[in-house]
């Protein structure tokens, strides 16, 4: 069966919630790509993100408890599903293996290697 690519966004993002394991909502999510890889990202587009991977079956969400600091509103918690974890070990592996033989000189040219 062929896997579909994970877009650079998607990547990402399901990489971030491995990061935050069970602290993975909105707020804690934007936050790390902003101090991880100096990307700000409008909640709405990681939203939006997120539940496009929820309807791929990539992630899964689940409510918390609601808080008095969020006027009453629960956090919604995502996870990395199995078929997630699939995509991101296929996308690493495609990734990998078209590195294979490239060499990156700084400040300077990209020579493939023969």
């Amino acid at each position: 069966m062929s896997q579909k690519m994970l877009g650079e966004f998607e990547h990402i993002v399901l990489l971030a919630l491995l990061r935050l394991e069970t602290h993975a909502y909105g707020a804690a999510i934007r936050q790390l790509l902003q101090s991880e890889i100096n990307r700000d990202v409008a909640l709405g587009a990681l939203y939006s993100t997120l539940e496009r991977m929820e309807k791929k079956g990539l992630v899964a969400s689940k409510l918390g408890e609601s808080t008095a600091q969020r006027g009453g509103r629960p956090k919604r918690f995502f996870a990395v599903t199995a078929e997630g974890k699939a995509a991101l070990r296929h996308a690493k592996q495609a990734i990998d293996n078209m590195w294979q033989g490239i060499a990156l000189k700084v400040g300077g040219e990209c020579h493939a290697q023969y």
